[in-house]
């Protein structure tokens, strides 16, 4: 068994990004410039928009953060976020999600323009996925994928079983996993879905985005199988400093032992979501998808 290492991978990226970036600067380019917008006070939205703030500052990035408080009107936003699209400054921007129940996320995803949309939200960045031509691709679809690429997992031909059907994870990771490229065999399993045991067990890849902790056990896992665990579910763990920790939707313990290759939680999935904003935005900058 081979345990996929996403924290080592991630830095290597990182690595590489830093490289572009020097390289970019010293031949009279400015650096990557990336903005965050960010409403109210959710914990975990401080604690990701804090770590992208961090990932800037380690490969050579400009990095703007943008605060609301939670009252703050959906025209307003919508005024900031078209100030961000006409800053010629700025590659790339997010609107950290979720927001507040009085502003419409797809109102804000759509107001976005595709060019600086790093996210890879947008319907338009959807579409040009989905019919092959660049766009700039969610960041935990992307991490999955490339992670898939480093670690020279055979995907030709291979049938790959995807519980969850979310717009951020399942549906376009589906999508990029049948393209050519990667030449799966793709099926998307979802609360519906009749004989979900069986349907798993046949996967060469199974990979789990269903945010229910512990869900895949061992006999829903083929042995040689590969499984990517997408989810990241705080949980109380009375015997940890913080009283919490993060949980996958695998078993791991009784899992592992059955598979070929397998990401862990935390450490798998997870730090390639967080620096595949720093590739969109690196393809920003150098106009790699948009010209």
């Amino acid at each position: 068994m081979i345990l996929i290492d996403g924290k080592k991978t991630a830095d290597e990226i990182k690595k590489e990004i830093a490289e572009d970036v020097k390289q970019m600067v010293a031949s009279g380019k400015r650096a990557p410039h990336l903005a965050a917008i960010l409403v109210g006070h959710d914990g975990g939205s401080e604690s990701y928009v804090a770590h992208k703030i961090k990932d800037c500052e380690e490969v050579g990035f400009r990095s703007t953060l943008v605060r609301y408080e939670d009252d703050v009107t959906e025209e307003e936003l919508l005024a900031k976020v078209q100030e961000l699209n006409q800053d010629d400054e700025l590659d790339g921007f997010i609107v950290q999600l979720p927001l507040p129940k009085h502003i419409s996320e797809q109102k804000v995803i759509e107001a976005i323009d595709p060019r600086k949309d790093v996210d890879g939200f947008h319907p338009v960045n959807v579409g040009r996925m989905v019919i092959g031509l660049p766009s700039f691709v969610s960041a935990t679809p992307f991490g999955i994928v490339e992670l898939l690429k480093r670690y020279k997992v055979e995907t030709s031909g291979k049938n790959c079983v995807i519980i969850g059907r979310s717009n951020i994870v399942g549906r376009p990771l589906s999508v990029l996993m049948s393209q050519k490229e990667v030449n799966a065999t793709v099926t998307v399993a979802h609360s519906r879905t009749k004989d979900l045991k069986k349907v798993c067990s046949e996967a060469d890849i199974l990979i789990a985005a269903l945010g229910s902790p512990g869900f895949v056990s061992a006999d829903m896992v083929k042995e040689g199988a590969v499984v990517i665990d997408v989810g990241t579910t705080r949980v109380a763990a009375p015997e940890t400093k913080s009283g919490t920790r993060l949980k996958g939707d695998v078993k791991f313990d009784e899992v592992a032992p059955k598979c070929s290759f397998i990401t862990p939680v935390p450490g798998g999935v997870g730090p390639m979501t967080r620096v595949s904003l720093l590739w969109n935005t690196m393809l920003a900058a150098k106009k790699q998808v948009y010209n």
